[in-house]
């Protein structure tokens, strides 16, 4: 299936790479793209990921991989990634979208 990245999803992967970056640019470049093919390959299987209760919308997955949680819906025709999110941050307090 396809997967295409929300506009909150690249601010997210641009906030982590900047964050990274501060200390070790290469690692951050790699870091985003491997972020961006674990979010590719849920297109693979989408629903082998649980759902997330706490959001208020229906459908909301997540993905974790390594620290980073990977928050996307499935709809008739795609993976929408929603939040690419550290696993230390409030993800509570994001907006659903």
């Amino acid at each position: 299936m396809k997967v295409v990245l929300t506009d909150e999803a690249r601010r997210d992967l641009e906030d982590i790479g900047d964050y990274i970056a501060q200390d070790n640019p290469r690692r951050a470049r790699s870091c985003v793209r491997d972020l961006i093919d674990a979010a590719r390959h849920i297109g693979d299987g989408p629903e082998g990921f649980p759902l997330v209760g706490r959001y208020r919308h229906p459908n909301v997955r997540r993905r974790v991989y390594g620290n980073y949680p990977i928050f996307y819906r499935i709809e008739a025709d795609r993976v929408a990634i929603l939040h690419v999110l550290h696993g230390a941050r409030d993800y509570d307090a994001f907006p659903d979208e």
